[in-house]
């Protein structure tokens, strides 16, 4: 079975004055609800939510990488979308692709999407 590695940024860590309706809650819910669509979809995936500070989020994504090895890394879009995380983005890359040489990379658009991205690549 193929193991996939989720990155997302954690609920408490995103400002959310420019996303109207939402709150961390109501994201954690969405989270919790894509991580059990993919889990019941037979999906051997562990997940990682870290913060926007680059240091750390790649400190977390190390530590998850011991739980490996990994084929599969979805990062999700909070990670990628947001020009402000870029170098948060690009390090998690970087991580990624030089502890687990050949692993693929997936993206979602929101925690619905998720379980769309894995199957596009497992």
């Amino acid at each position: 079975m193929t193991k996939i590695l989720t990155i997302g940024l954690h609920p408490s860590t995103i400002d959310y004055t420019g996303h109207p309706g939402l709150d961390a809650a109501t994201l954690t819910a969405r989270i919790e609800r894509g991580d059990a669509a993919v889990r019941a979809a037979g999906f051997d995936a562990v997940s990682c939510l870290v913060g926007t500070d680059p240091d750390e989020a790649e400190k977390a994504v190390r530590e998850r990488l011991s739980e490996g090895p990994f084929e599969v890394a979805m990062i999700g879009g909070g990670v990628r979308m947001a020009p402000e995380r870029t170098l948060l983005f690009e390090r998690l890359i970087n991580v990624l692709a030089a502890t687990n040489p050949g692993i693929r990379f997936c993206f979602n658009t929101s925690p619905e999407t998720t379980i769309d991205a894995l199957r596009r690549w497992v």
